[in-house]
């Protein structure tokens, strides 16, 4: 176990999977799906997962309904050994839910934001964050309470001297409102993929977005690329690390959490941000060789070494 402690802000929702489509939905037809599944779903919570599962003391501060999917993410995230003592039971809003519709390697969503959508800076309870090494942000534009406050949130843990990393995601109202200019000077790790960060630096292509890296010369910009590996920008240098080939694909749900999970273990393990890429790269691939988000680290010792043996020529000559 690592002796390190992190605690994650973020959304919480089931996913219900609908795989082997005959197509995606079209308004006024009806599709057939050869599977449904129920999973825990959210970012935040496959990320708690599965850094729980690599032995990190994991906690969580989120929101969610006094209802069936509500009871479900609680025994869920107890399951997994993450502590849910700060998780906040509303009464009134039901708990989100995310219908996922896979389609070959790629996917579209559809998100109930139910209690997550009224999680606010009152519900953090700064004091009980002593004992916390590390807090994990995730999907700030799914938590609208968070967000308004963000900036203040981030300066009251800095100066509780923890260390900090956030994973904006998907901006579902594609406004990308975020004001990198306050808010990266006080994050350690910002872990965006390739088209958030394009949006965030509202740059037409990507060698614009890679250049507007310069601009930041505080902390680590670790950028998820899919199969075309990561990039981290470190202030001063931009390196690149190859993805790792997985043959057993079966879905990426969650591949960019898991890359979160893996960066950030290693993170608050003082290591290089070389290990640190290198590592990410690795959890975002076992991630793909099962169904879902979470599974694939049930057996991840077995799963990472059927991985580097299909990339053994990696490490060759």
């Amino acid at each position: 176990m690592n002796s390190k402690t992190v605690a994650v802000i973020g959304e919480l929702n089931v996913d219900i999977i609908l795989d082997h489509l005959i197509g995606l939905p079209e308004v006024g037809k009806e599709k057939l799906a050869g599977s449904m599944e129920l999973v825990l779903g959210s970012s935040a919570a496959i990320f708690a997962s599965n850094l729980s599962k690599l032995g990190v003391k994991t906690h969580f501060i989120g929101k969610l309904g006094h209802d069936l999917y509500g009871d479900y993410i609680i025994e869920a995230l107890t399951d997994r050994g993450i502590n849910v003592e700060r998780v906040v039971v509303d009464q009134v809003q039901k708990t989100g839910a995310t219908i996922v519709l896979n389609y070959g390697q790629d996917r579209a969503n559809i998100t109930f934001a139910g209690a997550m959508h009224d999680l606010t800076i009152k519900d953090i309870h700064f004091e009980t964050l002593a004992n916390v090494d590390h807090i994990h942000i995730s999907s700030i534009f799914m938590l609208p309470g968070i967000k308004k406050d963000l900036v203040a949130i981030l300066k009251k843990l800095k100066d509780m001297g923890k260390t900090i990393s956030l994973d904006p995601q998907w901006d579902p109202l594609e406004q990308w409102d975020l004001p990198l200019h306050e808010v990266l000077p006080l994050i350690d790790v910002f872990l965006p993929n390739k088209s958030e960060w394009m949006n965030l630096t509202q740059s037409p292509t990507f060698e614009i977005a890679l250049d507007a890296l310069k601009s930041f010369t505080q902390n680590k910009i670790v950028i998820k690329n899919g199969e075309q590996g990561a990039y981290l920008w470190s202030g001063k240098v931009l390196t690149l690390e190859d993805s790792y080939q997985n043959t057993y694909f079966i879905d990426a749900i969650g591949a960019g959490d898991s890359f979160d999970a893996g960066f950030i273990k290693t993170f608050v393990s003082g290591d290089s941000d070389q290990t640190c890429l290198n590592f990410a790269c690795i959890t975002g691939a076992i991630n793909t060789m099962c169904r879902g988000g979470t599974s694939a680290f049930d057996q991840f010792n077995s799963n990472m070494e059927k991985l580097l043996i299909m990339n053994q020529s990696r490490y060759e000559g």
